[in-house]
């Protein structure tokens, strides 16, 4: 069972099993954004009052994917993090990755002509991580089906042979306990399992990530950005803030106090609790158990479960529902209740 106050915290939204495509927010998070928006449309925003929440977020991430506060900077998207590892690796680079994954962690390299892209199925990514692969990207957990990568693997792999490794835990963080720092770059867009509002991405960069360039490099990426907005002399900061892009004003607070939320919660214990409600599901409707809170249904249109008052989502021909801290065995059960009733049809 989930914690009592992390459920109360949410708003019930019956039958919205859609978190792989937008999270949604705590309460304390919408009320957060709203009072940004008002202080906008009022006159009262103060840009440098609003450090303090990204260094929150900063702190908050870094929690969540096991990592230090000092690896993680601020970017708007996943695909932005992406291609500046991509244009930070040299010609000739040999790329790793998976065969079907989300398009922002693919496309940054394949539009790169100076590098060689080898892509392979998933299930055979670590026997493809050899000598001679620079850097191996792919995603925690998938976007389409929820297949799991063994991380702990992947570093292993990885190291074996000196790679580079990228990681987008858009589908991981918030659920999956991870160690940030067994990879280069770990990156997560906030608007799906982190609850954030749309617009931030966070990633950590490990210290030893020396090879990555600042390509995206801004005046928000110094320790004291309010003392550095015009050059030269330029002072970007020792730390991953080096990397960061300007901040959203308007969305800085919701997304420290949605990431500060998860942050007090045990990795495992949310794993558990979302997985454990994906596998009643999938045991309702005559399917394997499996390590994923995100579940594929073929044969099943998403418009058929909304009909059912249950939000999901079309993906590659498949209706996917996925299961998180704010779902209970009542979504479980509207679920499996519309497939056993078109079944029946």
């Amino acid at each position: 069972m989930m914690n009592v106050a992390v459920a109360n915290a949410f708003d019930r939204v019956p039958g919205y099993l859609d978190t792989a495509s937008v999270g949604l927010p705590a309460r304390a998070t919408a009320v957060a954004l709203h009072a940004a928006v008002g202080d906008w449309a009022a006159g009262r925003v103060d840009p440098a009052a609003l450090d303090g929440p990204v260094d929150r977020m900063r702190a908050a991430y870094a929690r969540i994917v096991g990592g230090e506060a000092t690896d993680v900077a601020l970017a708007g998207s996943v695909s932005q993090v992406v291609g500046m590892v991509a244009a930070s690796l040299p010609p000739g680079s040999r790329v790793l990755a998976a065969e079907g994954d989300f398009a922002s962690v693919l496309f940054p390299f394949m539009a790169d002509g100076r590098l060689d892209v080898t892509l392979v199925p998933l299930e055979g990514l670590l026997d493809a991580v050899r000598p001679g692969v620079d850097l191996v990207a792919v995603s925690a957990v998938q976007s389409s089906d929820g297949r799991v990568m063994d991380l702990d693997a992947l570093a292993k792999a990885a190291r074996a042979v000196g790679a580079k490794t990228l990681i987008d835990a858009s589908h991981a963080a918030g659920w999956l306990p991870m160690r940030s720092r067994d990879f280069d770059v770990v990156v997560s867009a906030a608007y799906k399992w982190l609850t954030a509002p749309r617009g931030i991405a966070l990633t950590t960069v490990h210290p030893r990530a020396t090879w990555l360039r600042p390509v995206n490099a801004s005046w928000y990426g110094t320790d004291e950005p309010w003392n550095n907005l015009y050059g030269p002399p330029m002072h970007l900061s020792a730390t991953a803030r080096r990397f960061d892009t300007s901040p959203p004003w308007q969305l800085v607070e919701a997304g420290a106090v949605a990431l500060e939320l998860l942050a007090g919660l045990r990795r495992s214990d949310v794993r558990d609790y979302s997985v454990g409600l994906a596998n009643q599901f999938r045991d309702a409707v005559g399917m394997p158990p499996s390590d994923s809170t995100i579940v594929a249904v073929g044969g099943v249109d998403a418009r058929q479960l909304a009909d059912a008052r249950v939000r999901a989502s079309a993906r590659s021909g498949r209706a996917r529902l996925s299961f998180y801290v704010y779902n209970d065995a009542s979504d479980v059960d509207a679920a499996a209740r519309a497939l056993r009733v078109r079944a029946a049809a």
